[in-house]
């Protein structure tokens, strides 16, 4: 059974920092490309980064500069770590895992973490 659970959310100021975590089981972690997409009320969900099997990461504009993903591949883990939080970060931030085989793609998600910017 494929699990992905993502913690570290919660309440920060503007300015603060986070780092979220996504924890995943029953998959070959170091296999899949994994990201981080974050969704508000009423919004599509939108990717936030991501970072291949290989290492390699990409950022939505709108998080350059202050947001980085990384991944441990001996814990299954994939991490966000944000700074310079502004009030419009405030979502569901949720980990994907992904990857792709000759015949068939998959995605996995968790359930997702709250994280909340404001004074």
């Amino acid at each position: 059974q494929v699990r992905l659970v993502e913690s570290g959310g919660g309440l920060v100021q503007p300015g603060g920092s986070l780092r979220l975590s996504c924890v995943t089981s029953g998959i070959i972690f170091s296999a899949f490309a994994m990201g981080w997409y974050r969704q508000t009320p009423g919004e599509e969900r939108e990717l936030v980064a991501t970072i291949t099997s290989g290492g390699s990461t990409n950022y939505a504009d709108f998080v350059k500069g202050r947001f980085t993903i990384s991944k441990d591949n001996a814990k299954n883990t994939v991490y966000l770590q944000m700074n310079s939080l502004k009030p419009e970060d405030t979502a569901v931030y949720y980990c994907k895992a992904n990857t792709r085989t000759v015949i068939a793609t998959y995605d996995y998600w968790g359930q997702g973490t709250q994280v909340t910017v404001s004074s």
